[in-house]
């Protein structure tokens, strides 16, 4: 929560439902905020409800109904995430976002040619990731020019869309892992696999680092970030690494379950050449989310939050 007293708000939400978009509804609700989000079937309305949110009934394909819910709102926040996309799902989620930011510029007065507004800019605050700077770059700073391969190109392109959209405060959050609260696919997915398989996997040596950021600490700037809006992108991190092999030998502990490497080739014909990406490192900053929104994250672990923690395994079959 934001240590500055702000007025609230109205925030349209789409991915409230969401392992990151719950935990940030909690959030926004907790700061005083009213919260929209949307819903696209009536046990989703109800999870929402149960919340305190008003669900705003569709799918990130009906844009009327994205650009109306964010037109009506005092700020949007994008955190639905699909890290497997199709054609099919990025034109979809590129539709939405131009949807959104439309939306939110028309409410601020935006003419639609020169980008003059006669109110505040609304912020619209879009979830990406750092995988967006590719395969083991050496820029990951929020300036960097990024690549034109890497594992989430539409993360990229939409971060443009809300960056170059006039009338509003763009703003894109490149986030590492989430974790935290016995969430995120990647993380379960290896649990469940161990669990499947009787061993717990990481490739080659382990010994790449990525930098995960707990889901209450990456809500926590969200808050921020829509209370006191900073254009640009910002990267979100926690301080506490963790390696592949480590994190192997906690979803082993967790388990009961050996670690055992896995050769690359192995581990692509298994699971296809987006395995690539586990066996990279990242070495993101959070520098200026620190600086414009004063956020500290915690200095909670992932290794140990699956060795000790929020996180449980399901029964051996």
């Amino acid at each position: 929560m934001s240590e500055f007293s702000v007025p609230s708000m109205q925030i349209f939400v789409i991915g409230g439902t969401g392992y990151f978009g719950s935990v940030l509804v909690e959030h926004l609700r907790s700061a005083g905020h009213s919260v929209t989000a949307l819903a696209r079937s009536e046990q989703s309305a109800a999870r929402l409800r149960a919340a305190g949110a008003v669900p705003v009934a569709g799918s990130i394909t009906d844009t009327e109904v994205l650009r109306t819910a964010a037109a009506a709102a005092d700020a949007v926040v994008y955190a639905a995430s699909d890290y497997a996309p199709t054609a099919q799902s990025t034109e979809d989620e590129l539709a939405a976002v131009r949807a959104v930011t439309a939306g939110a510029a028309e409410a601020a007065g935006t003419n639609g040619t020169n980008g003059t507004t006669g109110t505040s800019p609304k912020p619209v605050v879009y979830t990406s990731t750092g995988l967006v700077y590719g395969f083991d770059p050496t820029d990951v700073t929020e300036d960097a020019v990024l690549p034109e391969v890497s594992a989430q190109p539409v993360k990229a392109q939409a971060e443009r869309i809300v960056l170059g959209a006039p009338g509003i405060t763009g703003i894109a959050v490149r986030a590492g892992l989430v974790f935290g609260r016995g969430g995120t696919g990647l993380v379960t997915g290896l649990i469940d696999a161990a669990v499947a398989n009787g061993a717990a996997t990481y490739i080659g040596d382990g010994a790449n680092a990525w930098y995960p950021v707990h889901v209450d600490d990456l809500a926590d700037l969200y808050v921020r970030a829509i209370e006191h809006p900073v254009a640009g992108v910002v990267n979100a991190v926690g301080s506490v690494p963790f390696t592949f092999r480590e994190l192997a030998e906690a979803i082993g502990t967790l388990t009961g379950t050996p670690s055992v490497s896995v050769p690359l080739e192995v581990a692509e014909a298994q699971m296809g050449p987006a395995v690539r990406t586990l066996t990279t490192s990242t070495h993101l900053l959070a520098t200026k989310a620190r600086a414009a929104y004063g956020w500290d994250p915690s200095e909670r672990s992932l290794v140990e939050d699956v060795r000790n923690g929020s996180y449980t395994a399901p029964p051996r079959p």
